[in-house]
């Protein structure tokens, strides 16, 4: 573990293993410790970055939302590169992290070698329904800020959209939910409102400009998610999309081995592609 100063605050980086570079990327309410049990197999190929998004793990959380904006979430993932030395990396983004992943692809496209996003989204078209979704999360943050990490988790892991996740081994729920916990309210309830899909604007419109070797990432019982990547296969050009059975939103929970071998294969059909 390394805490790095970026301006003001401390992003927490996760790092292991050796050759090209890997950034891993979390969602809403994770933090690098996600990752572990997949970088102990990519890390024997790879070299990976897992980072704390702010207001997560054990990075800052700043009382100012603004900060959490994804222009400033691009630019604490430059710094940490260029803190390591390092020019260009795959990035692979989960959920949230896909969001700031794309962002990161259209914003420094010549950073990324390649590009892989997880049940990600590139936003929402619509402007009401970007409204709503907005005025959805600022409730949603208050809440978190009224009752407490653990009265908000409770609540989350109730979502229809994490409900394929009972199925998991006890095991495997604890060491998710213990995750969970570990954040703040203050942390949660500013990345809702500074880096939620009411607050994002849509990357629809760069996605046909994108030239970067992408490979899409959804569950087929995340029907939504699905859309999503069947959607941004049609707009990036030679996207590659793996829909993988029996598997909701958290793909590389629950259905590991196949996304591990699938990011693998890809990364390395990319890497000799490129040479």
């Amino acid at each position: 573990m390394a805490r790095l100063r970026v301006g003001r605050v401390q992003i927490n980086v996760e790092t292991a293993g050796a050759g090209d570079a890997l950034v891993l990327l979390h969602g809403f309410t994770g933090s690098a410790a996600m990752w572990e049990p997949h970088t102990r197999g990519l890390a024997q190929r790879f070299f990976t970055v897992a980072i704390d998004h702010m207001g997560h793990g054990e990075s800052d959380a700043p009382a100012d939302p603004k900060r959490y904006g994804v222009g400033f979430a691009v630019e604490d993932i430059l710094s940490v590169l260029d803190h390591l030395k390092i020019h260009r990396a795959s990035v692979l983004g989960y959920s949230m992290g896909g969001r700031v992943a794309l962002a990161l692809a259209i914003i420094a496209p010549e950073r990324l070698s390649a590009l892989i996003l997880e049940s990600a989204s590139p936003g929402l078209r619509d402007a009401g329904a970007r409204r709503a979704r907005a005025a959805q999360d600022a409730a949603l943050a208050e809440v978190i800020e009224r009752d407490g990490i653990e009265g908000f988790v409770n609540r989350w892991e109730r979502l229809p959209l994490f409900a394929s996740q009972a199925r998991l081994p006890e095991d495997v729920r604890a060491r998710l939910r213990a995750q969970r916990l570990q954040n703040t309210p203050t942390g949660l309830a500013n990345s809702l409102r500074g880096l939620g899909q009411g607050v994002q604007l849509p990357m629809h419109e760069f996605l046909p400009q994108l030239r970067i070797p992408t490979l899409l990432v959804a569950g087929a019982l995340d029907p939504d998610y699905c859309e999503r990547g069947r959607e941004m296969s049609q707009l990036i050009m030679g996207a590659r999309l793996e829909i993988v059975p029996d598997a909701g939103h958290a793909v590389h929970l629950e259905q590991p081995e196949a996304f591990r071998h699938l990011v693998a294969e890809f990364l390395v059909s990319t890497d000799y592609a490129l040479r």
